[in-house]
């Protein structure tokens, strides 16, 4: 059962959906999925990642691995530090670093293991965010607070060292497609004759139809038969031209790519007949993109595929992608548990370390791909396992 709203949120919501009214207005009364997204997620002052509610934690909508547990940020620290030192690098970029907790937590691991940065910069779009983060990293000693500055772009100058993008692929706005009658549509939102949302679906272009061609040849619309009578699922363009950007913003060093999804085989299964998308509210997970538009996440899995092509596109190595317990394991969590002091800290670090590896919590459905540039040596990360054939 979802929550009701508090007034205060329902005229937010109602703002929300008068900015959309107004976009199916100008676009004669259709709106892609995509659009639909850049709106409900991203207007500023209206859209879930620009307006001022809690995601995070305890008073959010969802919980990250960073705030889970301090072993996820100290493992990662560990791998930032091997690429640290093997391209005498002297930068971290973190992309959408949440409370801040995770910056703090993989600064404090790098200054134990002598490799601290030199700068640790944060490109963060939400105001709300940004006061949080400082908020948190202030509370670190000065000579780690003072490394950390916030960016509004990526770096003009390619930097040395690692960017971490820990559950951020799945934010990018995608776009929505199904098969039914026999034919490939694109679904997108318009409205009722009573004025409500909807969502619609109209003949797929086709530009849509070569792009889910590419992806997989059975989702030509000869081929739907093949498919479940109702099979929908979506793609992200966006996440070609996001990958393109980071590695402008790479001189030498790693990107670090921790998020929930898929290889495009497992991806498209036809038993996978309902796609990816989820919605998060107050911690729970539905399907409906319409409900509270403006006060929901809404995400989709990552194709890890089109990460990685995009990766070699922008003259990227592909160095690992295995699992999120695999890369964990791979990268001490077993000597961070060994190391806590006294019986009831490593009974709770025990427990969240069974979330963060379990098949059937976060360990397998999280993955992690390491993009690299400049690096010859084997990432510790992704010594346990190598998925990359599922690519």
């Amino acid at each position: 059962m979802l929550s009701t709203l508090t007034p205060e949120q329902t005229r937010h919501c109602d703002a929300v959906r008068a900015a959309v009214h107004r976009a199916l207005a100008v676009g004669g009364g259709w709106l892609a999925f995509e659009d639909y997204l850049r709106i409900v997620l991203y207007a500023p002052g209206l859209g879930y990642y620009s307006a001022g509610s809690v995601k995070f934690g305890a008073d959010g909508d969802f919980v990250t691995a960073p705030e889970l547990s301090v072993l996820f940020a100290r493992c990662l620290a560990r791998q930032c530090a091997e690429v640290l030192q093997a391209v005498d690098g002297d930068t971290l970029l973190e992309l959408g670093a949440g409370s801040g907790r995770m910056a703090a937590d993989v600064l404090a691991t790098l200054a134990a293991l002598g490799q601290l940065p030199e700068h640790y910069y944060i490109l963060e779009v939400s105001a709300e965010l940004r006061e949080r983060q400082r908020a948190t990293l202030a509370t670190l000693p000065a000579p780690l607070a003072g490394r950390v500055a916030w960016l509004d772009t990526l770096p003009r100058r390619p930097i040395a060292g690692v960017v971490l993008a820990n559950e951020v692929a799945d934010a990018l706005p995608f776009r929505r497609f199904a098969i039914h009658s026999g034919a490939l549509w694109e679904r997108g939102i318009a409205a009722s004759a009573e004025g409500a949302l909807i969502e619609a679906d109209r003949a797929a272009s086709s530009a849509l139809v070569q792009e889910l061609e590419r992806l997989v040849p059975h989702l030509a619309p000869h081929l739907a038969p093949q498919w479940p009578v109702d099979y929908v699922s979506e793609f992200c363009p966006l996440q070609g031209p996001w990958i393109a950007a980071l590695g402008d913003a790479l001189a030498r060093g790693a990107i670090l790519v921790t998020d929930y999804g898929l290889g495009r085989r497992e991806y498209y299964d036809p038993r996978r007949d309902r796609g990816t998308m989820r919605c998060h509210f107050r911690h729970r997970a539905h399907e409906d993109a319409l409900r509270y538009p403006g006060l929901q996440d809404i995400t989709a899995w990552v194709d890890f595929t089109r990460l990685a092509e995009s990766a070699l596109d922008a003259r990227l190595e592909v160095s690992g992608y295995c699992t999120q317990a695999a890369f964990l394991l791979g990268t001490g969590i077993e000597a961070e548990l060994a190391a806590a002091a006294g019986a009831q800290a490593r009974a709770r670090l025990a427990s969240e370390a069974r979330q963060l590896l379990l098949p059937g919590e976060m360990g397998e459905h999280f993955k992690a791909l390491a993009l690299t540039r400049g690096l010859q040596a084997p990432l510790q990360g992704f010594r346990h396992q190598d998925l990359r054939h599922a690519l």
